[in-house]
């Protein structure tokens, strides 16, 4: 996806979400982020989009400044939708003004810069879209391409060399001797292989034969790798090989949620 394509993404759900979360309970549970109630999810969503936006529009090469401008949400709900919405557009207004080879910081270490971010708030809003359908009982339903483009960063943040150093216990976790696993989306392109060594995950995009193997539709993969879905729970997976070892990254694959 183009990053403009990443961004129009981003309102798009983002508007949902802020449908979704307009005047609810503040105390409602989100089951699936179990330290977090509503009101902290859509702070997280609509804050992570402000600040990657002054990332982003101010080309900011260090960090401290965007996480310093932090805004919290509002703290009625009646008034979530035009923040969220507000977030978003702001975001999208700050990639617009950018080519994609500004500098930017980049904690995936790839100074991938303008364009991790583009797919990153993307990941983001589909994922805690799902939190929000949890936590409210409404049913999930997201696009094989967008779901495709979601897998593709958590995949790829979470097998980054930035992710690896700044999480020991994950690297400890993950560290193998080529063992391989296989993820493959059937109703949209969308095939990654990851293989354990001993001091990185190696993300690559291919198909080829793994110690294990999951695949189906898009969104049911997406649902699973980020533990927002048991993988018993989805019927439309189909698993080949070691179980055990999908089951073993899906324990790991653990975003901070503090």
């Amino acid at each position: 996806m183009e990053t403009s394509a990443y961004l129009d993404a981003v309102v798009d759900q983002t508007r949902t979400f802020a449908d979704w979360v307009d005047g609810k309970d503040a105390a409602t549970p989100v089951p699936t982020c179990p330290k977090w109630a509503l009101a902290d999810l859509v702070d997280h969503v609509g804050a992570t989009q402000r600040m990657v936006a002054l990332l982003v529009g101010q080309r900011m090469t260090e960090p401290s400044e965007a996480f310093a401008g932090y805004v919290p949400a509002p703290a009625d709900s009646a008034q979530w939708r035009d923040w969220l919405t507000g977030t978003a557009a702001e975001a999208k207004q700050a990639f617009d003004s950018v080519a994609d080879d500004a500098p930017v910081w980049d904690p995936s270490g790839d100074s991938a810069g303008v364009r991790f971010w583009s797919r990153r708030l993307l990941g983001e809003a589909c994922v805690h879209r799902a939190d929000a359908a949890a936590a409210l009982g409404t049913p999930y339903e997201l696009a094989p391409e967008p779901a495709v483009a979601a897998i593709e960063d958590w995949l790829a943040t979470m097998t980054s060399r930035g992710y690896w150093e700044n999480r020991p216990d994950f690297a400890d976790a993950m560290r193998g001797s080529g063992q391989t696993l296989h993820f493959h989306a059937t109703d949209a392109p969308g095939e990654w292989v990851a293989r354990r060594e001993a001091d990185e995950v190696v993300l690559e995009r291919t198909h080829t034969k793994a110690d294990v193997a999951v695949r189906g539709p898009a969104t049911d993969l997406l649902l699973v790798i980020t533990r927002r879905r048991p993988l018993d729970a989805a019927p439309g997976l189909e698993v080949y090989g070691d179980r055990a070892l999908l089951d073993h990254w899906i324990e790991h694959m653990n975003w901070v949620t503090d």
